[in-house]
């Protein structure tokens, strides 16, 4: 009888376990409605929808910027902001990542490049996703780096941009600082009144501090500064 009782306990123990896990793996931030307006194509950008996630196909032809979605975020929440960049040329791939956690699709980036001909890609991300996208960096030719709100734990070789918002509450800035050794050729920017929530449309983001400018106005600085970066990389 004992030995039956630690099986249902033990058995009990794993319910409650799986549950758990279950749960965590199917909360996540989910793009807010305005997100559905930039998923229709337009004249100047034509969506498509692939296994992979989502291209956003503008007037440009030579470059690409496949992008990883935050930790726990919906992937179309950077629709609003890909969709800029790709309107100015630089056509984005976002992509769709298991359960919203990059970890679970490493090297997710070759996938699309088997897919897709351009001649120069790009690679970044947001917060977990930058992380990842840091590491995907060695085992593609990849042109460069966008990180926004985020940082590389191993060594870069490729050219780097990193933003993030000075009134960011989620990102370590010990371990940003402390890992700034492994992007040696790397610009960084600093959006006055940004935050940790504001480069994608999914809400505000637990544990983060209150923007004084608007998510529109974040989003526009940080296409701007990947434009200038993606020109001045490729000359």
């Amino acid at each position: 009888m004992k030995v039956k009782k630690k099986y249902i306990v033990v058995l009990i123990i794993l319910l409650f376990i799986i549950v758990g896990i279950f749960m965590y793996l199917n909360t996540y931030y989910k793009a807010t409605v305005d997100v559905k307006e930039c998923l229709k194509s337009s004249d100047l950008v034509e969506i498509k929808k692939d296994k992979n996630g989502y291209l956003l196909d503008g007037p440009g032809e030579n470059q690409i910027l496949v992008f990883y979605p935050g930790g726990k975020v919906e992937y179309t929440s950077y629709v609003p902001l890909m969709n800029q960049l790709a309107k100015q040329g630089i056509d984005t791939f976002i992509v769709n990542m298991p359960f919203h956690i990059a970890f679970f699709n490493m090297n997710a980036i070759e996938d699309v490049m088997k897919t897709y001909q351009y001649d120069n890609w790009y690679i970044g991300g947001h917060s977990l996703g930058g992380l990842v996208a840091a590491m995907d960096t060695k085992k593609n030719d990849i042109k460069g780096l966008v990180l926004l709100a985020s940082y590389a734990i191993d060594r870069v070789d490729c050219n780097v941009l990193s933003i993030y918002g000075n009134n960011d509450g989620v990102l370590n800035f010990k371990e940003y600082e402390k890992n700034k050794k492994n992007i040696p050729n790397y610009s960084e920017i600093i959006i006055e009144g940004g935050n940790h929530s504001y480069f994608g449309n999914y809400g505000d983001q637990k544990g983060d501090k209150k923007a004084t400018i608007s998510r529109e106005e974040q989003q526009e600085r940080t296409v701007l500064e990947i434009l200038h970066f993606i020109k001045k990389n490729e000359f």
